[in-house]
């Protein structure tokens, strides 16, 4: 993609009402435009993010057997009533009537709606287990939305729903996600930390949050330092064998967000062993038994000939909150600096003399060999000052830049910068392509 036919609105000056890096970052790098509190427009560079990121979430969560469908926004009363959750989910909840009168609601999340479908349909044990999930936008009227998409009022989120006929199995399917969700976000990057944490409205007696930590973080967040240098599941893991060791590998040194932080516990620990900090929930995940099933009749017969309510979890992602999570992990006071895995685009090349015939034809030859290499990059073509081309590039934080100018083409090179380290080489123009590649 050209940048001179791009559209990339970046902006100079901070704005004020942007409290955290995050926010900062994606406002002035062109990722988003605030509509209104806690609203946001997402732009061309933001999307392919917010892209990159859902993929990766889709990824792993296909490889640990979910199977994705899609349900709407907007949801029937009715099926909270049922639940009796309509009444007790509180003003966060966007409550709407439709033109004849009838009670609708912008769905925070899909508990009721995946319950109404799956009693629908299956009817016995042996169509289990089941976990069906979407990537959805949701609604929540926060009282304060603040931090940019870190607590925005609509956001894009991953939810997933299991289907067991009993504990056990139940208890299996959490163990899945709970394995899908620490190679989800290790692949983003991220060093995710399961800690233990309230249910809220969602309900259940056994939920994780995934939590990374950062100074700007919302919530007080203890932990052991064990869990820092925890080795992530690889990913030929087999979602189909026992997954209990790895889980409880992971939840046997202390973890806890501050609702659940037991604090007699933690000081047992030695001191060398003990982290407080600050962290960003980015996941989080449940079991909640029979809590929907029952009052909403999904039931299943058993392998005795009983009709049972089936045991149900439930599994989200902050698909849109965790563009927020990785700046604040990764950037420098120049901009972001996105992971290989989730940035817009691989490859950032920059013609410092757009106009010159040798460097012109230099560019788009490299423009064309490393498109073909099956690189996204973004190629700035624009007749602009070298400084500000430079500092657009550190501030989108593309992984790699080339920079391609009249004295390099001379001596038939180019400048290639690693955007992470911040580590330059002046390679020949037929190198550039296998030092991006790594092939």
């Amino acid at each position: 993609m050209r940048l001179s036919r791009y559209f990339l609105p970046i902006l100079r000056e901070t704005p004020k009402e942007a409290e955290i890096v995050s926010h900062r970052l994606m406002l002035r790098a062109g990722l988003i435009r605030q509509q209104s509190a806690g609203i946001y427009s997402w732009l061309p560079l933001g999307k392919r993010v917010l892209d990159n990121i859902g993929q990766i979430v889709r990824e792993e969560q296909n490889r640990s057997g979910a199977i994705e469908i899609l349900m709407p926004t907007i949801q029937s009363a009715d099926l909270w009533r049922e639940s009796g959750r309509y009444d007790d989910y509180g003003k966060e909840m966007l409550r709407i009537e439709d033109r004849h009168e009838r009670e609708m609601l912008y769905g925070p999340t899909n508990e009721e709606m995946v319950t109404e479908i799956f009693r629908s349909y299956v009817r016995s044990y042996r169509e289990l287990p089941l976990n069906l999930y979407h990537i959805q936008w949701k609604f929540r009227d926060e009282v304060r939305p603040r931090f940019g998409v870190m607590r925005g009022r609509e956001f894009l989120m991953k939810d997933a729903y299991s289907f067991d006929v009993d504990y056990e199995g139940a208890r299996k399917a959490y163990e899945r996600m709970f394995v899908a969700y620490l190679r989800t976000f290790d692949r983003m990057g991220l060093k995710a930390i399961p800690m233990r944490a309230d249910s809220g409205p969602i309900g259940g007696d056994m939920s994780h949050e995934f939590i990374i930590l950062a100074s700007t973080g919302e919530s007080e967040v203890f932990c052991s330092r064990k869990l820092l240098d925890m080795p992530i599941p690889p990913a030929d893991i087999d979602f189909r064998g026992d997954l209990s060791p790895i889980v409880d590998a992971w939840t046997t040194p202390y973890a806890a967000t501050d609702e659940k932080h037991d604090a007699a516990a933690f000081n047992a620990l030695p001191e060398e062993d003990r982290v407080t900090a600050r962290g960003i929930e980015v996941g989080h995940i449940f079991y909640f038994g029979t809590k929907y099933s029952e009052p909403m009749g999904a039931k299943v017969t058993g392998p005795d000939g009983t009709d049972r309510p089936v045991h149900m979890g439930s599994y989200g992602v902050g698909v849109s909150r965790l563009l927020g999570a990785v700046i604040e992990a990764s950037h420098d006071e120049a901009g972001i600096i996105w992971p290989d895995s989730v940035a817009p685009f691989a490859v950032g090349l920059i013609n410092l003399k757009p106009g010159d015939k040798a460097t012109d034809a230099a560019a788009d030859a490299l423009y064309e060999q490393l498109a073909n290499a099956g690189l996204d990059v973004l190629y700035d073509d624009r007749d602009e000052r070298a400084g500000a081309k430079f500092a657009t590039m550190d501030l989108i934080g593309l992984p790699w830049q080339v920079i391609v100018g009249p004295k390099g083409v001379a001596a038939g090179e180019a400048e290639v910068k690693r955007r992470q380290s911040g580590e330059r080489q002046t390679l020949p123009l037929g190198a550039v392509v296998k030092r991006v590649t790594g092939k």
